[in-house]
């Protein structure tokens, strides 16, 4: 499949979603983007490197590679697989695709959006899409 395929599933299927965006991690790059607004540059490029913190940030590497040791764990596979933030006005959820590790499904709701719905369908989109 592609980036823009996982993006329009994303809007369409995760209720009361009103952006999405695909990162690769190891790049660092926003892949690309649908949004019912339209937003600066500069604000879509905060995007990526947001997500790289949260799921890659310095702190969140360490601890995942404490628990590798203490657990006597020998993987390279990432353990912070879904992240969900609750702002203000809306609920992010950020998702790792499962076929790719490396790239992470970024979906912006509408903060009275069916959180339990929003993330099953994040799954599904990620546990069934590749690029």
């Amino acid at each position: 499949m592609s980036v823009e395929t996982i993006l329009t599933k994303t809007m369409k299927e995760v209720p009361k979603a009103v952006a999405c965006g695909v990162v690769d991690m190891s790049t660092g790059m926003l892949l690309g983007v649908k949004t019912i607004d339209s937003h600066p540059q500069e604000v879509l490029d905060l995007v990526s490197a947001a997500t790289k913190d949260l799921f890659e940030g310095d702190n969140v590497t360490t601890i995942e590679n404490t628990f590798k040791r203490v657990r006597g764990v020998e993987t390279t596979e990432r353990y912070f697989k879904e992240i969900i933030v609750m702002s203000t006005n809306l609920v992010h959820i950020f998702a790792r695709v499962k076929s790719m590790q490396s790239v992470v499904v970024v979906a912006v709701c509408r903060s009275d959006t069916n959180l339990g719905l929003g993330l099953m369908k994040m799954r599904s989109i990620t546990g069934s899409e590749t690029i």
